[in-house]
């Protein structure tokens, strides 16, 4: 069963070019922690602005550093923010839309209201308003994004959990004596994994150009850390100048982010039973909307 639906992702184009993308980022990052060309914090003020060539691969910026090893070093950071808001993300998500879906009604609608309140502040302001109070920071970052799209996972799963609560495959594990919460992970998790997945996905992404626009905005990665956002705000200045340097951070940053989405989207249809026996396609999963229950 698990060989067949990966047979199905990597059969979809879009399957193919997130899952590329993903492990290319990931290789990165993991050889980033052991080996880079340059050291990225190194300056050479003889190498300044040297065009991609050998052994700057892809040039080197007003200081010196080489770019290839900044943007390898960088990946470590963005590895490090999409796993860790993705970790927060998936415990809030979880917990919210059990208490949402699973609980007495006055609790479920206490929860359905406080998770409308949260959805109503953007991440990118949830972020800003906690480096305002404790700095700016990774921390900062993952917890915000982490918050905010578990929220989103929670207002999206809880009614597709209240909808799978009523199956006969749930029904059947209550009177066998499961317990709720034995119920949770059996049955109804599994369930409504596809739909958790895409929302998952799209939190990694936003989490990667939150982390990029924070940084960018130098209330993101600390100046010592790495980053994209950070290499792009300091060679945007020069974009008229040299501006094949700004593409580099930029290009990372927009095949990160576009494979994760695209990604989601396509494990969304590999693991959809319901768009597996129509054909479905990826535009299908991209318009199918949850069953609201009360």
């Amino acid at each position: 069963m698990r060989g067949a639906w990966l047979g199905r992702l990597w059969r979809q184009s879009t399957g193919r070019f997130g899952l590329i993308v993903v492990a290319v980022i990931l290789l990165t990052a993991l050889v980033a922690l052991v080996w880079t060309p340059f050291d990225p914090g190194h300056v050479d003020i003889d190498a300044r602005w040297l065009p991609p060539g050998w052994p700057h691969v892809l040039g080197t910026d007003g200081t010196g550093r080489d770019i290839l090893s900044l943007l390898m070093a960088g990946a470590r950071t963005t590895v490090v923010v999409a796993v860790g808001a993705a970790v927060v993300a998936t415990v809030i998500g979880i917990v919210l839309a059990a208490l949402g879906a699973l609980t007495t009604r006055w609790v479920r609608e206490s929860v359905a209201v406080f998770v409308d309140i949260l959805v109503a502040f953007p991440v990118l302001l949830i972020a800003l308003m906690i480096a305002a109070v404790w700095g700016g920071s990774l921390w900062v970052v993952i917890w915000a994004v982490g918050i905010g799209f578990g929220v989103s996972i929670a207002r999206v799963t809880r009614p597709e959990l209240r909808r799978v609560l009523h199956s006969d495959f749930v029904l059947a594990g209550r009177a066998s004596g499961l317990t709720p919460t034995q119920n949770l992970y059996r049955h109804l998790l599994p369930n409504v994994a596809s739909v958790f997945i895409v929302q998952l996905s799209w939190g990694m992404a936003v989490a990667v150009l939150a982390e990029a626009g924070l940084s960018y905005l130098g209330v993101g990665a600390p100046p010592t850390q790495p980053s994209w956002g950070r290499l792009l705000a300091e060679l945007q200045q020069f974009l008229t100048v040299h501006p094949l340097s700004v593409l580099w951070p930029g290009l990372a940053i927009t095949l990160t982010v576009l494979g994760l989405n695209l990604l989601g989207d396509a494990i969304r249809e590999a693991t959809d039973p319901t768009l597996a026996r129509r054909g479905g396609s990826v535009g299908r999963a991209r318009t199918h909307q949850p069953e609201v229950v009360a």
